[in-house]
């Protein structure tokens, strides 16, 4: 067999277990892709080591008998992952040098389960960007270009690492985390299938804190069957999490069934914003006609804070955030900026900051400060709160009255390029977030799906929002789509 590394999860674990292929051909194959690919910028700490070491100690398990689904499959880790004895810096100067002595909960539970690490994947700056222009590594960049148009695309962010990695087959698959969109986003930007399950469902021990009770880990692979296979690895409670979920982790992969007969999908009209662009409408509508052609009953629902969304998410995500990030002082672990004689430990606060912060993750400081501080906790933060209350009863009415899922585009536009924001206002940049925010604020599972191009040839994807706890149904909800919508597409090579 020839490009390995174009496999899906599936057909690698079904051609290993065969004994058609070695995963150490399957990893050389894709280090290999890894070495040839520094224009993209994904990896940034490559593993090649580590992974000819799993690789080999795989194709011993897997010549015994009954390993798991992952065994020999080689993976990308976000850097939010800590992982053993490799830099783990969540793309910020601040955490340069740092190598954790223990391993993430997820990444632990991928490596029990088999799977092989070929290196480190780019990202915003601590998960905070919607472009992954925030990274201390540098822009890591879209494999897909427009048509007649060589201009540097993003691949979304933050996880824009692992969508870049994933869909130029650098990799099998990716995780990434997604505190406000930041899996499904850049899924949709480069044609790929990311799921943000239900909070709760993947243990967040071990993971870069960004917003602690918006953050999820979720896969990022070539299809939704990959994406249901990867989960279940990454998927389970986890003791060392308090929010982690005791839960029995069910067989993501046989809820595929394709059939969603009888099922109900709700279209919200919120969702419906002014301005957005004919192509998302035509992909809204396409994706509806496909489901009801499946079997599903389509009807109309109100959602109607979603307009909220937006402000509430940036009021309490940044709260959180300056919560986490007061603990890089320079005193227990990473940067630490040279004093002048004379600095106290208030001129080491500030000098360690200011140059082991991006500007990016020092507005969110700082906005998160400003709305925790004393005469505005109540104005913005207790105010943000009440309203997550509502999104969250808006999806619960809809669900209550016989919903099982939720259609809505994934992203307003398709890929944008790198540096054409880099003057817009802020608020611009996170309007990227508008479809997806939501999901995180109420704490429900959804998953982006490729589902065209637009008219310069770039992918489109639309969102499935599902049930708290039943990422099987809506998996299957998604597999019914990518069914229908027969996405193939990749980009075309220049890197």
């Amino acid at each position: 067999m020839s490009d390995l590394n174009k496999l899906t999860i599936a057909a690698a674990r079904d051609a290993l277990r065969k004994r058609e292929i070695t995963a150490a051909e399957l990893t050389e194959a894709c280090i290999n892709a890894v070495e040839g690919a520094d224009a993209l910028n994904a990896f940034v700490h490559k593993t090649p080591e580590i992974a000819r070491a799993q690789a080999a100690a795989a194709d011993t398990r897997l010549a015994a008998g009954g390993a798991p689904d992952l065994c020999g499959i080689p993976l990308g880790i976000k850097d939010l992952f800590c992982t053993k004895g490799v830099p783990s810096q969540a793309a910020s100067r601040i955490l340069e040098g740092f190598r954790p002595e223990y391993e993430s909960t997820v990444s632990q539970q991928l490596f029990d389960a088999g799977a092989v690490m070929l290196g480190k994947l780019n990202m915003d700056e601590f998960a905070m960007g919607s472009s992954n222009e925030t990274s201390c590594y540098g822009n890591a960049v879209n494999p897909w270009r427009r048509a007649n148009d060589d201009a540097a695309l993003t691949p979304g962010g933050s996880s824009g690492g692992s969508a870049s990695a994933v869909a130029a087959d650098l990799c099998l698959g990716a995780t990434g985390t997604d505190t406000g969109g930041s899996i499904r986003q850049p899924a949709a930007f480069v044609g790929i299938t990311g799921i943000k399950p239900t909070y709760g469902r993947c243990s967040r021990w071990g993971i870069v804190a960004f917003a602690s009770s918006l953050d999820q880990a979720g896969p990022m692979t070539k299809d939704v069957r990959d994406t249901a296979i990867m989960l279940r690895a990454m998927a389970g409670h986890d003791p060392k999490d308090s929010t982690s979920a005791e839960l029995a982790v069910p067989d993501f992969e046989a809820a595929l069934t394709g059939d969603i007969r009888g099922k109900t999908i709700g279209i919200p009209k919120e969702y419906r914003m002014d301005g957005m662009p004919a192509e998302i409408e035509k992909l809204w509508a396409d994706g509806t006609a496909m489901l009801k052609d499946a079997g599903a009953k389509i009807v109309d629902i109100s959602l109607p804070h979603t307009k909220y969304a937006l402000p509430a998410y940036y009021v309490i995500a940044p709260a959180e955030a300056s919560s986490n990030l007061a603990r890089y002082d320079g005193v227990r672990f990473g940067h630490r900026a040279k004093l002048a004689q004379g600095d106290g430990i208030t001129e080491m606060y500030e000098k360690t900051r200011a140059e082991g912060f991006g500007h990016e993750v020092q507005r969110r400081v700082m906005v998160g400060t400003y709305v925790l501080s004393a005469g505005f906790y109540d104005a913005y933060y207790n105010r943000a709160r009440r309203v997550r209350a509502l999104i969250k009863r808006d999806f619960d009415l809809a669900f209550e009255a016989g919903v099982d899922a939720i259609l809505t585009p994934a992203t307003p536009s398709a890929a944008f390029g790198l540096g054409e924001m880099a003057d817009a206002d802020p608020v611009q940049m996170y309007l990227n977030d508008v479809f997806t925010v939501t999901v995180n604020l109420a704490g429900l599972p959804g998953v982006a799906v490729p589902t065209g191009l637009d008219a310069k040839g770039l992918p489109l994807g639309l969102q499935l929002i599902g049930r708290p706890w039943e990422e099987g149904d809506l998996l299957n909800f998604a597999y019914t789509l990518e069914q229908a919508a027969g996405f193939v597409s990749k980009p075309a090579k220049w890197w």
